[in-house]
C-alpha cells in the first residue's frame, strides 16, 4: 500500500539502498529518487532496482518529495538539512537512519521548523560492509527500529514513520533521543570500540593463527572508520560511560586471573555465559 508519492533518499549506500529496494518492492512509494556523490553509485542503485531515478543535485531530488530520508554519516546531517530546507514542499516529512540522536534531533527540528516535520529513526540493522553493492532486500525484517519522539514531534508525522517501518518488517519502539543514545552506546557503540581495541592489541605476526573466535569477535572492526568516528564523537558522553563500565569488568577478570582465583574466575565466566545466552 502506497504511503508516499515521492521519496528522496540522500545516501544510497547499504542502508539507504536497502530502504529503496524495500520501498519499491512493497510499493510503499510511488517514486523513489536517490542522491549520492558519485554517478556510478546511482547507476548501480538504479540497475539493482533500489531507485526509480538518481541525481547528484540534492535540491532537485527533494523538490516535491513527501518524505526525505537522510542516510549519510550523521556528521553530514546538519549541512544537508540547511541545504534542502528552503526547497522542501510544505508539510514534507524528513527522517533519518542515524545511529546517534541527541546531538542531531534537536538541531534538525529547529532547521525544519513547523513548516516541515522531522522524525528521527534508527533501524538497528546492517553490517560491517558499506556501499550500494551491499544493499539487499529483507535487511529490516524483524529488526528493531527506534523512532525518537520529543515535545516538538508532530503526531501525524510520527504515526506515518511508525507505519512505514512496520510495513518494512521492523519492530518499532518509540523513545526519547537521550535514552536511545544511552542504550545504543552499550549494545552497539561499545562493541565496536572493543572489537577495534582487541584487533589493535594483537601483533601482526600472530594473526595467521587466528581462527573463528578471533574473526567473530573482531568482525565489526572492519566497519567504515569514517562512519564510526562520527558515531563515537556525536555520542561521546554515553560511549565513555559504557567504556568505563567495560573497564571495570575487564579489571575484575584480570584480577581474578592474576590472583589465581579459580572460584571467582569461574563465577564471572558463568555469569557472562548466562547473560550471553539471553541474546
Amino acid at each position: 500500500m502506497k504511503l508516499f508519492n515521492k521519496v528522496a533518499i540522500i545516501g544510497t549506500g547499504l542502508v539507504g539502498g536497502s530502504l529503496g529496494l524495500e520501498l519499491r518492492r512493497r510499493r510503499l512509494a510511488g517514486y523513489v529518487v536517490g542522491v549520492c556523490r558519485h554517478k556510478s553509485s546511482l547507476l548501480k542503485a538504479k540497475k539493482m532496482g533500489a531507485i526509480d531515478n538518481g541525481t547528484l543535485d540534492i535540491k532537485e531530488a527533494v523538490r516535491d518529495a513527501d518524505l526525505v530520508i537522510l542516510a549519510t554519516p550523521v556528521n553530514e546531517f546538519l549541512v544537508l538539512a540547511r541545504s534542502i530546507a528552503p526547497v522542501l514542499k510544505k508539510k514534507a516529512i524528513i527522517t533519518d537512519v542515524g545511529s546517534t540522536k541527541k546531538s542531531t534531533v534537536g538541531s534538525l527540528e529547529k532547521i525544519f521548523g513547523r513548516r516541515n516535520h522531522f522524525v528521527g529513526a534508527h533501524p538497528i540493522a546492517g553490517s560491517e560492509k558499506k556501499g550500494i553493492a551491499e544493499a539487499r532486500r529483507g535487511l529490516f525484517d524483524n529488526a528493531v527500529c527506534v523512532i525518537t519522539r520529543t515535545k516538538n514531534t508532530d503526531v501525524f508525522a510520527l504515526k506515518k514513520i511508525l507505519r512505514l517501518w512496520k510495513e518494512l518488517g521492523s519492530r518499532t519502539i518509540v523513545m526519547e533521543p537521550v535514552r536511545h543514545d544511552r542504550i545504543l552506546a552499550a549494545v552497539s557503540h561499545l562493541p565496536h570500540i572493543v572489537a577495534n581495541a582487541l584487533i589493535l592489541s594483537i601483533d601482526n605476526k600472530c594473526l595467521p593463527f587466528g581462527a573463528g573466535g578471533l574473526r567473530d569477535t573482531t568482525r565489526i572492526a572492519s566497519s567504515d572508520p569514517w562512519i564510526w568516528r562520527d558515531i563515537f564523537l556525536t555520542n561521546r558522553k554515553e560511549v565513555l560511560f559504557a567504556v568505563d563500565k567495560f573497564k571495570n569488568q575487564l579489571n575484575d577478570l584480570s584480577r581474578a586471573v592474576k590472583a589465581g582465583n579459580g572460584k571467582l574466575l569461574f563465577s564471572l565466566l558463568d555469569k557472562a555465559k548466562n547473560k550471553r545466552d539471553l541474546l
